[in-house]
């Protein structure tokens, strides 16, 4: 890929308000750049998929956030004496800001040309104070980046598996234990009662440092498991009795109760359409959640779900039962499974070519008679006969058109590709 005579043009500032009350600048690049990025992203993805940390989970193709949720209960649970454990909460002072041009380009696996245009995306979102740092934040391949100059530090604080005994050139990869998580720049160091903290972090401080970066002194901080941490929205905590609960932290919950306030005291919509409304902010958030504890009144959204009847039921054109509908439509139940997630192999990657693994895992995202469609396909698209590998959706055929006809033999399981042909091959007869 040879960037020719391609120029990065200039990038839209746009302040971001954060938590703590200061503002952040989304530097967004134009439709063509965007565009250049993504051709970029998807030449060195594939490379550097395989050099990749598998503790590293976010921005990731294959990995998500369940996943980092997983590894911590595995590490926090009561098999694991997650109770007697503490965390180091680590937070990267201003990381898309301040990392090193050199250290980006030093690790980067491309040829000379795709290089040349890294280099001028880098060179085209820089502060003129810091001219030899950062890289634009809403930048295509700005995240992908970022895991390239962070990658490595997830191997800072490492053990062997036996206790006791020491990490030496001749020991297997798998009686090593790398107890971090990282998603892109938040990260998460699980320590045993015998870890030195301080010392983990002079060492996380130097590998910072090397790539123009520091460690937040304000919000770093050392956190019992039994006190609890907030962690990528959720509140992880190990209860004295040695149970670990993962739930919605507070942030997010309330986040989330603005959202849905806002829709529903919103008189310039009918109860209709807020219901119409509010059905995708609901299902996203309990899918996020569907992995955690989200037994009681606050987490099943029962004070949220009266108000929201109460509001529907005054409208005139809404009796007792349309509203009770209209409810059911507004707030779509999630089936929950705490802790129940399947964590991705080690260093497993979509580009490695086990097609049999990737396409069984992302045939788990579907449930219902879609699920039971591609078990029964063995996870194989019923039109082209190819495995399900890519992120194109799987959708739901009916054989014989009536959309009625919800029997097993009518049904099959197909990209959403084959889908279109399908139907267009229809339309075109």
């Amino acid at each position: 890929m040879n960037s020719g005579n391609w120029k990065h043009q200039g990038l839209r500032e746009i302040p971001i308000p954060k938590k703590d009350g200061t503002t952040r600048m989304l530097k967004i690049p134009t439709i063509a750049d965007r565009a250049w990025q993504c051709l970029a992203k998807y030449a060195l993805e594939p490379a550097h998929e395989a050099t990749f940390h598998p503790r590293s989970y976010g921005f990731r193709t294959g990995r998500s956030a369940h996943d980092a949720q997983k590894y911590i209960f595995l590490n926090l649970s009561s098999k694991a004496n997650g109770i007697d454990k503490r965390v180091i909460e680590l937070d990267i002072e201003k990381c898309f800001d301040r990392i090193n041009h050199t250290a980006i380009m030093d690790e980067l696996i491309a040829p000379k040309g795709l290089k040349l245009g890294i280099f001028r995306c880098l060179k085209s979102g820089v502060n003129p104070e810091f001219p030899e740092q950062g890289t634009p934040q809403g930048g295509v391949v700005s995240p992908l980046l970022a895991n390239i100059a962070l990658n490595g530090i997830e191997s800072i604080h490492r053990y062997h598996k036996r206790q006791g005994n020491r990490i030496t050139d001749k020991t297997q990869a798998s009686d090593i234990v790398e107890p971090s998580i990282r998603y892109a720049d938040d990260m998460v160091i699980i320590l045993r009662p015998e870890d030195n903290a301080k010392e983990i972090l002079e060492r996380i401080s130097e590998f910072l440092r090397k790539r123009g970066m520091n460690v937040s002194q304000k919000k770093t901080k050392v956190t019992a498991t039994t006190d609890g941490f907030d962690f990528l929205g959720w509140h992880f905590q190990v209860q004295k009795n040695g149970k670990f609960r993962s739930t919605p932290s507070a942030d997010n919950f309330k986040a989330f109760r603005k959202k849905v306030k806002h829709i529903v005291n919103n008189s310039n919509y009918g109860a209709t359409t807020k219901a119409e409304k509010l059905a995708p902010v609901v299902r996203g958030w309990r899918n996020y959640h569907k992995f955690c504890k989200m037994d009681g009144s606050k987490f099943s959204l029962w004070f949220i779900n009266h108000r929201a009847y109460k509001v529907f039921n005054k409208e005139t054109k809404q009796n007792h039962y349309s509203s009770k509908k209209l409810l059911d439509k507004a707030f779509p139940a999630v089936s929950y499974s705490e802790n129940k997630h399947a964590i991705v192999k080690g260093t497993k990657s979509p580009y490695d070519g086990d097609t049999a693994y990737w396409s069984e895992r992302n045939s788990k995202l579907y449930d219902g008679e879609t699920s039971k469609a591609l078990k029964k396909q063995n996870h194989r698209c019923a039109s082209c006969g190819l495995k399900f590998i890519d992120e194109e959706r799987v959708h739901l055929h009916h054989i014989d058109g009536n959309h009625a006809n919800w029997k097993k033999n009518n049904l099959e399981a197909i990209h959403e590709s084959c889908h279109d042909y399908k139907h267009m091959s229809k339309a075109q007869s």
